[in-house]
């Protein structure tokens, strides 16, 4: 390799390392403002469950240190998760320059888009996922059998809910990519909606408590995302469409 072609190499990692850097100083910022309330950010995300446990159950910490290293651990979370429109603007800056004009005025309202549904599957799984689940696991409970959850375990089970309907809330921006990439067409996915149908309810069986109300509030949320996803990806399609009629030297 020449000096010549390292040259742009290592001014692109230069660029790279700032802006993960800055990603990484936004996430830290977010951290150490929200870390003075650990506590009262557990507390909210524990009220789905507390308000729904028998009378006189509590939850419990297993560990001598769970009770501090559990809220700090959800807080750093919580800052990760509120950075990311931070995050997906660094990306964004960096990839930017190496795009189309069309490709960039495309990409932006995806990326812009991908963390809204995202946002919108974690906001459904707290307000409406959670008080139907719990609801039905303390319901179920045998006779003589207490309650008394592990702080750190329900951490765990709630992010695991949480990621799961963020991701499954993506549909629409994987059908535009699969689309605007070509593996797929808008008339192809609808000739397979009868199993797309059937698969999202496959899917809200395997997420949610073997009980037909909640499996159908994820199944048809998801289903009505897929008809978005083909309608956007129509316009995604005739965009590229008219990208290659026109001359690429254009950035």
């Amino acid at each position: 390799m020449s000096v010549e072609e390292s040259q742009p190499l290592i001014s692109h990692l230069i660029e790279l390392r700032d802006r993960l850097l800055r990603a990484i100083i936004c996430v830290l910022v977010v951290f150490a403002v929200l870390v003075y309330w650990a506590n009262d950010i557990y507390t909210l995300l524990a009220t789905p469950l507390t308000e729904r446990l028998p009378a006189g159950a509590t939850m419990i910490a297993t560990n001598v240190a769970t009770p501090f290293f559990t809220p700090i651990k959800l807080t750093a979370i919580v800052a990760v998760f509120l950075s990311v429109p931070y995050i997906l603007y660094q990306i964004w800056a960096f990839v930017a320059p190496a795009l189309y004009k069309q490709e960039k005025r495309l990409v932006y309202p995806l990326m812009f888009s991908s963390t809204f549904l995202f946002y919108l599957g974690v906001g459904f799984a707290y307000y409406v996922v959670f008080p139907l689940v719990f609801g039905f696991l303390t319901s179920t409970a045998p006779q003589g059998v207490t309650i008394a959850t592990d702080i750190s375990s329900y951490l765990d089970f709630v992010l695991t809910i949480f990621l799961a309907f963020g991701v499954c809330f993506e549909v629409p921006v994987a059908i535009i990519l699969l689309c605007w990439t070509g593996i797929t067409t808008p008339e192809d996915l609808k000739a397979k909606r009868p199993y797309i149908v059937v698969a999202v309810f496959v899917v809200g069986m395997l997420l949610t408590p073997p009980d037909i109300f909640s499996q159908t509030l994820l199944a048809i949320p998801m289903w009505l995302l897929f008809e978005v996803g083909i309608l956007v990806s129509r316009f995604y399609v005739s965009s590229d469409n008219e990208e290659q009629e026109d001359s690429p030297s254009i950035k």
